[in-house]
């Protein structure tokens, strides 16, 4: 396949699947180092189906930039004017490309933090009422941290981004119904022994609509009722920081006890930010299955098939425990037998070991029967 039909392609399911644009719809295209070619097939895409595409221009190194020149008042005239752009849209597409991934790896936690806090309302308008997509670009960086030549990796996401994903349907409705009908949730691997409850929230599965690659249900604890430890196998980048493994004790639902060898004071930081960092706003599992291994890009790693992410901070309108904060901090645990297994269990009955869900028709979403979504 020629690199414009995969442009072609990916710009499809972006504005028919995830999208799902209309015509006379308004669909803002928010561009981090995007090749000209992806964003002309998008232009094309939309304005063929009678929409009209709108593009802001971002760079990696111009935002470390302005993030280290402070300045409030030009930080509350720019949060104003991305609230009057959003309110204007019916769609947002971010594809966020970085030739660097740590670029904002020295921008001190306490500046991002009154960054995150000044954008927060125009992310939870887009979030909470446009039809929005968000996806990585394959770039060189991307491919070195995945451990691939960037021409493997390029072709590995094409395949992930691309797939089918019509037929993660019916095991996700599976699951949806299996987890709305749950009141305790058991979570038992290396390091993991967690209890939590789901009773009363909403499930909600993603196949295709709000992140490319996707392939993932969430739900969000009860917010006191975690209790016990989870280790997080899966590395993880945050705010260009880089956490190894990180380890988090909690009791009546807070984050009582938070360790990371690589960077522990960095992470007690971020998980203070406010009160709503210190407790779990989502829990979710993952099943795409073509991602098996974390690359240290969350996009990608939350999706890991047999894997779950239970995270600290802001929960979705779509699944609210009613947990409030600036931070959305995706940690993944991974429990195929290669990363050491484990089990989850539903009120008392084994749901899914090793990474493979377990019988009442959510075995749909294991890898051999998702394995033709190319």
């Amino acid at each position: 396949m020629q690199m414009d039909e995969n442009y072609e392609k990916l710009a499809r399911v972006l504005c028919r699947r995830s999208m799902k644009v209309a015509a006379g719809e308004h669909v803002m295209l928010d561009l981090w180092e995007t090749p000209a070619e992806m964003a002309l097939a998008l232009i094309s895409e939309i304005s063929s189906l009678g929409a009209h595409p709108h593009i802001r221009l971002n760079d990696a190194r111009l935002s470390r930039a302005l993030a280290l020149s402070g300045g409030e008042e030009r930080l509350a005239v720019d949060a104003d004017c991305d609230m009057y752009r959003i309110k204007k849209m019916n769609a947002y597409c971010a594809i966020r490309g970085a030739s660097n991934i740590f670029e904002m790896s020295d921008v001190p936690p306490e500046r991002m933090a009154e960054i995150s806090k000044a954008m927060k309302e125009s992310v939870d308008w887009r979030v909470n009422k446009t039809k929005w997509v968000v996806l990585r670009w394959p770039s060189p960086s991307m491919a070195q941290l995945a451990q691939m030549s960037l021409e493997a990796f390029e072709e590995f996401y094409f395949k992930v981004c691309t797939v089918d994903y019509g037929l993660m349907d019916e095991g996700a409705a599976a699951m949806k119904s299996l987890m709305e009908s749950t009141d305790r949730v058991e979570i038992k691997g290396n390091g993991t022994d967690l209890r939590f409850s789901i009773k009363g929230m909403k499930a909600v599965p993603c196949t295709g609509q709000y992140n490319i690659p996707d392939g993932e249900i969430f739900t969000a604890p009860v917010r006191e009722s975690v209790e016990g430890v989870v280790r997080y196998n899966a590395p993880t980048v945050y705010n260009g920081v880089s956490f190894d493994s990180i380890e988090l004790e909690f009791k009546c639902g807070r984050i009582v006890r938070a360790d990371s060898p690589s960077n522990a004071e960095t992470l007690k930081k971020i998980l203070s930010s406010d009160d709503g960092a210190s407790y779990i706003g989502e829990f979710a599992l993952g099943f795409n299955p073509y991602i098996n291994r974390p690359m240290r890009d969350i996009l990608f790693d939350e999706k890991i098939s047999g894997s779950f992410h239970f995270t600290p901070g802001q929960a979705y309108i779509e699944a609210d425990n009613g947990n409030k904060s600036r931070i959305h901090w995706d940690m993944v645990c991974i429990q195929t037998p290669e990363w050491g297994g484990g089990e989850i269990y539903f009120d008392g009955k084994l749901v899914r070991k090793d990474g493979l869900f377990v019988g009442g028709g959510i075995e749909k979403l294991n890898p051999r029967h998702l394995a033709g979504a190319v």
